[in-house]
């Protein structure tokens, strides 16, 4: 690989300094793991369907202050694919959102349109796939191969968690589908944040 091609593949476009940008750099390493174990938790009984409820509620409203305060950062590059990734969850978010409120039929005529399950899983399956596509190229676009391996296993954790889940019989079965594609995505989330905190 030529040095040329090394210096271009990450982009630090409008980088910013400051407490903001300590916050948005090692926010997802932090989010990351919360919503997988939340989520783990949730299936397993462990926590309460409310709590889960809360946490998407949460998670949407930092994914659209993310994006916005991190708009001109991600303009190009592994960032930007990390922008289009959030930007494509956010709706996936809501989905899940949307998918509480009409099992429990807070809002009737919500519960009434729409399939609650099929709104949860869309949540679910969307969040464990979203990623992938944007751990792959951030792997391809990594110079350093220990950390750009963390990167595609991050991206196969990803969707063979999603698969796991997928054929689980059981709240046990999907709940390691979810642990798998938690510790895969947080692994990941970590040698990305990595990546852009070292500049490479």
């Amino acid at each position: 690989m030529s040095p040329a091609a090394k210096t271009g593949r990450v982009s630090h476009a409008h980088r910013a300094s400051g407490p903001g940008l300590t916050l948005r750099e090692n926010g997802p390493a932090l989010l990351v793991p919360a919503a997988w174990g939340v989520a783990g938790a949730a299936v397993l009984g462990v926590v309460s369907a409310h709590a889960l409820f809360v946490a998407h509620v949460v998670m949407s409203a930092l994914l659209v202050a993310f994006v916005v305060a991190s708009w001109r950062d991600m303009a190009t590059g592994v960032l930007r694919a990390w922008k289009l990734a959030i930007l494509a969850g956010t709706p996936v978010t809501l989905a899940g959102v949307a998918g509480f409120l009409a099992r429990d039929g807070t809002v009737p005529a919500l519960a009434a349109s729409l399939p609650p399950d099929a709104l949860l899983a869309v949540a679910l399956y969307g969040w464990m796939l979203l990623p992938a596509p944007a751990f792959v190229y951030t792997g391809l676009r990594d110079p350093a191969v220990p950390r750009s391996v963390v990167h595609h296993v991050a991206a196969a954790c990803s969707v063979a968690g999603a698969v796991v889940a997928a054929l689980a019989g059981s709240p046990t079965g999907t709940a390691a589908g979810i642990a798998l594609v938690g510790a895969g995505q947080t692994a990941g989330i970590l040698a990305a944040t990595a990546l852009y905190s070292l500049g490479e």
